[in-house]
């Protein structure tokens, strides 16, 4: 039978701040959305003061009284964590699948005692990478779900349980509200309680033919999963993206062109870099603007234009070019524009493009060109090399007003700013020139 693990960092967003500034450990926290606009991420101290995904601008007043902190999002960090906890994890599984960017879960199948290794990958995860996580294990992916949560909330087990006795199961299923269950959420769950099933236990024991003719297969899959069924396989990489979306709120309110076109350039060339990480060609190029449809006294337009290409590219240059040239047909003037996108569309593997005996461009040159770009900058940072049309100033950009400091709390970015090697927390160096 198989075994599955699942590794959860504990409020991901806020233990990476903590790490960045132990100085904030032991005090509630959140993390803003683009552009300080919202709590997206809370930490345990937060939620038990019932913060919620509440608007920062109404509330910031209230969470200075009570000591909170809060932090603006701080993407690029957040992804390097992302990259090294799961490499960690890949010395502990022959297979790992990255559910999310803090989960993932584990084949622990052969595994002689798997509460010493779940409680290894917990330390080894703690002491290298300096982030809290649960440890969650069972014959199943959605059991194993419920055993990390079990975990995270009980002091004895101390963020790691092993769900794999029927008894044990039985109680973890009675504690577990049917809400709770991975997939099933509140809309299934009120009707779940309208057919007398409030646990986790009660669904397990349902009739998965009611359950099949009253939902679907999916939550009938759910209750063999709870059974110990095995319906949900590891799977070894995500799908093939059929488009890729670069979509952000401006820092303000955008009326001139020139500003507009440097956004969307940049966009484009963020959403040509993921394409890339995912070893895709596009065939398609989307771009669209809106206005603030909040400020219902100012005029709105919204606008979009997708235009084919000739051949499929993973050239930056060209994306950005046709990018520019969607949004020279849409833009209008006379409005204030709050949000630009770009998509790139019609995706293939870069393996299988053709390339045009009418194109002027020597392919292997571009593939070259885009290969140094893309060590460049993941060696040196996002946007160490970048094309002029995406600006320099970047005016534009979302607001990060309250980004983490190394250094100690309050408002700063020396991160993203100070060129040295910092070291992060207590028992983990990061070795990266910022």
């Amino acid at each position: 039978m198989p075994v599955f693990g699942l590794v959860d960092v504990n409020s991901f967003f806020c233990s990476c701040e903590e790490l960045l500034n132990p100085k904030l450990k032991g005090r509630p926290g959140v993390v803003l959305s683009n552009n300080d606009g919202m709590a997206v991420a809370r930490n345990k101290l937060a939620k038990a003061l019932g913060i919620g995904l509440d608007p920062f601008h109404l509330n910031k007043k209230r969470w200075d009284e009570l000591g909170v902190y809060y932090r603006s999002s701080n993407y690029p960090f957040y992804n390097e964590m992302t990259g090294r906890v799961m490499a960690v994890l890949e010395n502990y599984a022959p297979k790992i699948e990255v559910y999310s960017c803090d989960e993932a879960f584990l084949d622990l199948n052969g595994i002689p005692n798997l509460d010493a290794h779940a409680r290894e990958i917990k330390q080894v995860l703690l002491q290298y990478c300096g982030l809290p996580v649960g440890v969650g294990v069972a014959r199943t992916k959605t059991l194993a779900k419920i055993a990390n949560k079990l975990g995270k909330a009980s002091k004895k087990a101390q963020g790691v349980l092993v769900l794999t006795d029927p008894k044990w199961i039985d109680i973890a299923l009675e504690r577990t509200d049917v809400e709770d269950v991975w997939g099933v959420g509140r809309r299934w769950a009120e009707k779940l309680r309208g057919c007398r099933i409030h646990t986790a236990k009660d669904l397990r024991d349902a009739d998965e033919k009611m359950i099949l003719k009253r939902f679907n297969v999916v939550l009938t899959r759910t209750v063999l999963e709870l059974r110990g069924i095995s319906c949900l396989p590891l799977l070894s990489g995500p799908p093939m993206s059929k488009s890729i979306r670069s979509s952000l709120s401006f820092g303000h309110l955008i009326e001139d062109y020139d500003e507009l076109r440097q956004a969307i350039s940049a966009y484009a060339a963020h959403s040509a870099h993921k394409m890339r990480m995912e070893g895709l060609a596009c065939t398609s190029v989307a771009v669209g603007i809106e206005t603030n449809p909040f400020l219902r006294d100012e005029p709105q337009y919204f606008n979009g234009m997708k235009l084919p290409l000739l051949c499929p590219t993973i050239d930056t240059s060209e994306i950005i070019k046709i990018a520019v040239l969607c949004l020279e047909q849409i833009y209008r003037e006379g409005y204030r524009y709050k949000r630009g996108d770009v998509m790139v569309d019609g995706l293939i593997p870069a393996s299988e493009m053709q390339w045009s005996l009418l194109d002027s461009h020597d392919p292997l040159e571009t593939e070259s060109l885009m290969a140094v770009m893309d060590v460049l900058n993941a060696r040196y940072g996002p946007g160490t090399l970048r094309y002029g049309a995406e600006g320099f100033r970047k005016a534009w950009k979302m607001r990060q007003n309250y980004l983490s400091s190394v250094t100690g709390p309050g408002i700063g970015s020396e991160y993203q700013q100070t060129k040295k090697i910092v070291e992060l927390g207590t028992a983990v160096q990061l070795v990266r020139a910022l």
